[in-house]
């Protein structure tokens, strides 16, 4: 007994969390016999690299993709590119993540080869991305944990805009800022009836949270809203849309509800965690 008492809480201690030394982390997420068949075909994991783009995703039959403004927000992570040659999850060391089973399809950006670039971290990446993309670089700015504080990428950059500056500038940021940070300076969405691309599922933890970001809606004709959601983890990995561990046949959607649990597959959230930028 004595024996079964210490491996238990030895599996414990490496329970799944994503951090850096000043980011974010994780636990697991729980799985449910929730599942609805006959609404998407099974997609497997060898064909998802054949999409380019979050938008060539599949949506459920019924289903539609709302429609966004050109030059967005929403519309750049739509039009996210993705891996096409290999559908599996690098870590910054170049080595394939050991779960494989969590994503659907890889973002095609690069993770760096520091231990940086986590959870939280990626959140901030997609959005000063599109804000660098704009060439909007005075709204490029994220608090530091220490004292937040914004750091502006204009103040940075030193007249410096080369994606190269704006890369040091995004390693400084992951460096200081985790998802307490994070958290602290997004605005809540009060209902999920008014989720938006962008948006963000964002716990603090204690000590660890976790942030994942909406990619892209749909709805059907009942206004009933789904959606696609992304992540990165710890150690720092490729950012991939994340499958629905929930119900396989209507992976990699979500739908939205009022209130409970978001399960994804290495973290559960509520849909009271929802924020934005």
């Amino acid at each position: 007994m004595k024996n079964t008492i210490i491996f238990i809480l030895f599996i414990n201690m490496f329970a799944a969390s994503c951090n850096s030394q000043s980011s974010d982390n994780k636990t697991k997420a729980n799985d449910s016999s929730t599942v609805e068949t006959n609404i998407i075909k099974k997609i497997e994991p060898q064909e998802t690299a054949k999409y380019p783009n979050v938008k060539s995703i599949p949506v459920p039959v019924g289903y539609k993709r709302i429609e966004i403004a050109p030059g967005s927000f929403g519309d750049y992570l739509r039009n996210s590119e993705l891996k096409t040659k290999d559908n599996k999850v690098y870590l910054h060391t170049g080595k394939p993540k050991r779960n494989q089973s969590a994503q659907f399809a890889v973002l095609l950006i690069d993770i760096g080869t520091r231990d940086l670039q986590q959870c939280a971290d990626a959140v901030m990446r997609l959005r000063a991305e599109f804000l660098y993309e704009q060439k909007q670089y005075n709204k490029i700015h994220f608090n530091f944990l220490s004292d937040g504080k914004p750091r502006y990428f204009n103040d940075y950059a030193k007249g410096d805009f080369s994606h190269k500056k704006f890369r040091k500038y995004m390693n400084y940021i992951f460096s200081y800022a985790n998802t307490s940070s994070l958290k602290n300076e997004l605005k809540k969405v009060n209902s999920t009836e008014d989720i938006q691309i962008g948006d963000v599922f964002i716990q603090k933890g204690k000590p660890y949270g976790h942030a994942i970001t909406v990619m892209d809606i749909a709805k059907n004709e009942s206004d009933e809203i789904i959606f696609l959601l992304s992540q990165s983890y710890m150690p720092a990995q490729d950012i991939h849309i994340l499958k629905n561990p929930e119900n396989e046949a209507f992976s990699p959607w979500y739908k939205t509800k009022e209130s409970g649990n978001l399960y994804t597959p290495e973290w559960t959230f509520t849909f009271n965690d929802l924020m934005r930028f």
